[in-house]
């Protein structure tokens, strides 16, 4: 019985033993292989401490947009593009909204200066006004690039660039266009917007040189005395439909969103056969084509004329050249081919 107590009291040593050896082992490198080595806190190189917040990224430019009616949907999808595409060029924008007001208009261009900006974008809605203000930002040297509107041959230096869609080129496509379908002649009656605006005063002229010498008549033209306005359109298209009735054929607008004006007074009255035209290219123009009721827009692809405003900004600033007027050519849409084309995410130039 001793015997048997003397060998379990040895067997109770062994045990402690050996838990005592892998308990009080503090190597941790006993697997880790000989080539390899361990980094210890004391290793580590000390971590700078401040109170300094990190870096915040900041644009190269600063760029103003001054556009007239900030509540015109194509002036807002503008400022909406300038937004999204201005930060791939390293350029900070803010936008100077003048509600129809020339001198509003001139005096956001001279902010612009007194705020240190680096170039001004410009869509003028009557150039003749904002030219001396155009004239302070050049010599205060900033690059100055005007859409859509041209100046005077004699004014012409003070802008860098202009980028135009070319209001008359575009009429007169859609001229032409009506000229083609109808050979032998066809009677049209025509929808401007306001008289003193000069887009407008372009595509008047650029429709009727669309269809020069051709027998097209124009049965009657009348403008809307509110800019681009698609109710006013509506009410002009009612008067039309009172006075010609089933004499008219084709009903050209010098926007779609006035042509949505049209296509209501046209079906209000049961007339579903007068073809439409309209010019711009924009969500309500395709969706009225896509239905049937708009024969032709005539369209532009806007998103691509803000990023050529923003390269050629970019180029100008780190002191390239550009060429001193692009001209982006508009696409004639129907139903035909409108599936080819990027669908617009804009509507109607309308206030």
């Amino acid at each position: 019985m001793i015997k048997n107590r003397a060998i379990a009291i040895l067997l109770a040593l062994f045990l402690v033993a050996s838990l005592t050896a892998c308990i009080g082992s503090g190597d941790d490198t006993q697997n880790i292989p000989d080539d390899e080595t361990t980094t210890t806190p004391d290793d580590l190189p000390p971590v700078e401490i401040t109170d300094e917040p990190p870096p915040v990224p900041t644009s190269k430019y600063k760029v103003a947009f001054c556009t007239t009616f900030l509540a015109v949907e194509l002036q807002q999808f503008l400022w909406d593009e300038f937004q999204r595409y201005a930060p791939d060029y390293g350029i900070e924008m803010q936008v100077f909204h003048a509600p129809g007001e020339p001198a509003v208009e001139a005096k956001n261009i001279e902010q612009s200066i007194a705020d240190g900006y680096d170039a001004v974008i410009v869509v003028p809605q009557t150039p003749q006004e904002v030219n001396p203000a155009l004239e302070k930002a050049k010599e205060a040297g900033l690059i100055v690039g005007l859409l859509f509107h041209d100046l005077s041959p004699e004014n012409q230096h003070l802008y860098d660039f202009l980028i135009i869609n070319d209001g008359y080129l575009g009429a007169k496509q859609a001229g032409e266009f009506i000229a083609a379908a109808y050979p032998n002649g066809v009677n049209v009656v025509e929808i401007c917007a306001n008289e003193d605006n000069e887009p407008q005063k372009e595509r008047h002229a650029g429709f009727r040189a669309g269809i020069e010498g051709s027998k097209i008549e124009i049965l009657d033209s009348r403008h809307c005395t509110h800019g681009w306005n698609t109710y006013e359109a509506m009410v002009i298209m009612k008067d039309y439909i009172v006075e010609y009735g089933n004499q008219i054929d084709v009903v050209f607008c010098q926007w779609d969103g006035g042509a949505t004006g049209a296509i209501e007074a046209l079906h209000n009255a049961g007339m579903f056969d007068v073809r439409v035209v309209g010019i711009d290219g924009t969500n309500a123009g395709y969706q009225q084509i896509k239905e049937g009721n708009q024969w032709l827009s005539v369209g532009t692809n806007y998103s691509e004329i803000v990023k050529q405003a923003l390269e050629n900004t970019k180029t100008l600033l780190e002191g390239g050249t550009v060429p001193k007027t692009t001209n982006f050519l508009r696409d004639t849409v129907t139903l035909e081919n409108i599936d080819s084309f990027p669908w617009p995410t804009f509507y109607s130039p309308e206030d």
